[in-house]
């Protein structure tokens, strides 16, 4: 493992369980947040960066408000993009390794093919545009890079969709959840001893890591009812009719066959890491 990992968006969901497993493992480490320093402010950035002279730094801090995003697009772009791009640069100058936590997002999402690392991405977002714009960012400055895109992350810290229906599920009886979106979603707790392990090779390229099998948010929806002892009808409906002001990707399939020729292992099924979820931090 590289000597000290320097972890940004330390306080999200993602962030919080990279440094749960620096700590087990008793890697030196530094978690960052905005309370910090502001990515966007480049000497901010390369100060702390100089300062701490990390070997490795996780890049998890992003604007992810995916439908704000709509109503604040330079907002999200000088997040995603310039403070990304700060990074990078901040990165370079001190000779280390960056991990850059990326979407599917980046993607069209036509058809149901999955899609592979290298294919050509097409965000209809603007949360997409902005995280197609960091990754290409990263590759254009440095050569020491990871770029790791994941889906509907769930973990302890933050909102997330299983926080939204376990709320929902207990003030409502029925709900309508869509159906015909289809991708994998991520335990960030799954993902962080990746991650780690990632930052300690130099096996350098663009991965996608989610826990495995897929399903649409409808069927995710269900298993988390069924897990939490809800009794709630989830009613299935087209995208069409969920109002929504970010267009999303209808196929959000990843392949992950990258992580098998790279050596590294994948992540259990998304129903082993939703049952996980919610028996140790939601009903410990």
């Amino acid at each position: 493992m590289s000597e000290k990992i320097l972890v940004t968006g330390a306080k999200g969901q993602l962030g919080a369980d990279i440094i749960k497993v620096l700590s087990h493992r008793g890697i030196a480490h530094k978690g960052v947040d905005l309370d910090d320093f502001d990515i966007t402010d480049r000497e901010a950035v390369f100060e702390a960066i100089q300062n701490y002279r990390p070997d490795a730094v996780i890049h998890c801090a992003a604007y992810t408000a995916v439908d704000k995003a709509e109503d604040e697009p330079e907002r999200c772009r000088l997040i995603n993009e310039e403070g990304t791009k700060n990074i990078a640069l901040a990165c370079k100058k001190a000779g280390a390794k960056m991990t850059y936590i990326s979407t599917e997002y980046v993607f069209a999402g036509d058809g149901e093919a999955f899609h592979k690392p290298n294919d050509p991405t097409a965000p209809l977002s603007v949360y997409g545009i902005s995280k197609a714009a960091g990754e290409k960012a990263v590759l254009e400055i440095l050569d020491q890079a990871f770029i790791v895109r994941i889906s509907g992350a769930f973990g302890v810290s933050g909102s997330n969709f299983v926080k939204t229906m376990l709320r929902l599920g207990k003030e409502r009886d029925r709900i309508n959840v869509v159906c015909d979106q289809i991708g994998s979603p991520t335990y960030t707790a799954d993902l962080a001893p990746l991650l780690c392990d990632m930052a300690a090779t130099e096996k350098y390229g663009i991965y996608h890591a989610t826990n495995e099998d897929i399903c649409s948010w409808a069927e995710f929806a269900r298993e988390i009812f069924r897990l939490a002892g809800l009794d709630v009808k989830v009613n299935p409906i087209p995208a069409s009719e969920y109002p929504a002001k970010a267009k999303r990707p209808y196929n959000s399939r990843l392949d992950k066959g990258c992580l098998d020729e790279a050596g590294f292992k994948r992540l259990p099924t998304w129903q082993d890491g939703l049952r996980r979820y919610l028996e140790d931090e939601i009903f410990e």
